[in-house]
């Protein structure tokens, strides 16, 4: 008999993403969404797919994911984005594993859209999220950005995709940069970081170098520049700031 599988989702404001994520894991055995404090159409939406959803404030997307993760009734757990989807390989792949799980923990291959267009390079290419796991054997830490799941024991590579939607817009890449900034910022600052303007732009610089060239992100064209150039100004935005908070 197959290992029963908890899906867990955070969200907030995602109407336009959240039923496409939904229905790509109806297979599962529960879904388990944490909000924290949508308001727009997707509490509504999530609860068409899943009488589990949880109301929170925001905690940081590390406790905010515990959350979803302790709220679940399964051991094994398939933590999923709002703005992603399970391609029908991977979902196969999935309840192969989960016929007789051999390893604590699975990285999961993404495919990035960026602007509409699927990212070949800048560093996407490499992108494996550890995010199908056995509870009983790690968990997530509580990073408020930049969360991610630790595991006792060896981890194994899932190659069949799991694709990610991000950014559709410039205008919605900005905004994200913007939140994540001042969120890498509180990291920063509690690790008494200091920072110049010099030092901003020089760490942006090379993060467009890394990924640009170093990553061969111009082999994804006119899309591939705009993705170097507002991440290495993500980069910029957070040492300005810290720059601007330690004056």
């Amino acid at each position: 008999m197959s290992i029963k599988l908890s899906v867990t989702i955070i969200t907030k404001n995602e109407e336009h993403n959240i039923e496409r994520c939904l229905k790509s894991v109806q297979w599962a055995d529960e879904i388990v969404v944490v909000d924290d404090g949508s308001t727009d159409r997707t509490p509504e939406i999530c609860q068409q797919f899943t009488p589990k959803v949880i109301h929170s404030d925001w905690l940081g997307f590390g406790l905010l994911k515990q959350l979803a993760v302790n709220s679940a009734i399964h051991d094994w757990i398939f933590s999923i984005d709002s703005d992603e989807e399970v391609s029908e390989p991977l979902k196969e792949k999935i309840m192969t594993i989960l016929e007789n799980p051999q390893l604590n923990g699975f990285r999961i291959k993404r495919e990035s859209f960026y602007l509409g267009k699927k990212i070949r390079h800048c560093g996407w290419e490499r992108d494996y999220q550890l995010r199908l796991f056995n509870r009983k054997f790690g968990n997530f830490n509580d990073k408020p950005v930049h969360e991610s799941v630790s595991i006792s024991g060896e981890v194994g590579k899932i190659e069949e995709p799991l694709y990610h939607y991000t950014y559709p817009t410039v205008q919605s890449h900005i905004e994200k940069m913007n939140r994540y900034s001042d969120l890498g910022l509180e990291l920063l600052v509690n690790r008494q970081k200091r920072a110049s303007i010099g030092g901003a732009v020089m760490r942006g610089l090379a993060k467009f170098f890394k990924m640009y060239i170093l990553q061969r992100g111009f082999l994804d064209g006119k899309i591939g520049f705009v993705l170097c150039y507002n991440s290495a100004f993500g980069v910029y935005l957070k040492y300005l700031k810290l720059w601007e908070k330690n004056r």
